[in-house]
Formats: C-alpha cells, structure tokens, sequence
C-alpha cells in the first residue's frame, strides 16, 4: 500500500487521484495514518461487502430467532443493574 504525508497530498492532488486509482493511497500527518484515498471501484466494492454481510446477519437472525425490542430493553436494563 502506498503512503503519501499529507502536505505532500495536498501539493500533488492529482497525481495523488492517479496512485488511487491503482490502490488504496495512506496518507500520513505527523508521523500517523489519518486517511486513506481509493478508488471509486475498491469503495463500492466495500460497500458491496458490508452490505452483503448486513444481508447476512439479518438472514440468520431470522433463521435462528431473535428477541423483540422489549425483550432487548430489559435484558440491558438487567445487564446495566448487574
């Protein structure tokens, strides 16, 4: 993965846009990752990903069981007085 300090992201935007296109770009400040910059393509694959996952999630709660929201509220109530 490539790194870029931020100072330098900001002089060489564009080309900083180009390196994104090939990977995702870390872009460092004072010595610490803040950012990363990708491509739209790796984003909305990412997103598929999450998604796809949440899809998942929901479809064994389903399956399996799951409490309803007053249930849900009495258990925490019960977990937080504990």
């Amino acid at each position: 993965m490539f790194h870029i300090v931020a100072k330098e992201a900001k002089n060489r935007f564009g080309q900083l846009l180009t390196t994104a296109m090939k990977g995702p770009v870390i872009i460092d400040k004072n010595n610490k990752p803040i950012a990363v910059v990708l491509s739209i393509e790796e984003y909305e694959r990412l997103e598929k990903i999450e998604e796809d996952s949440l899809v998942l999630k929901a479809q064994i709660a389903l399956k399996d069981g799951f409490i309803g929201e007053e249930e849900s509220e009495n258990f925490l109530k019960e977990l937080l007085n504990a």
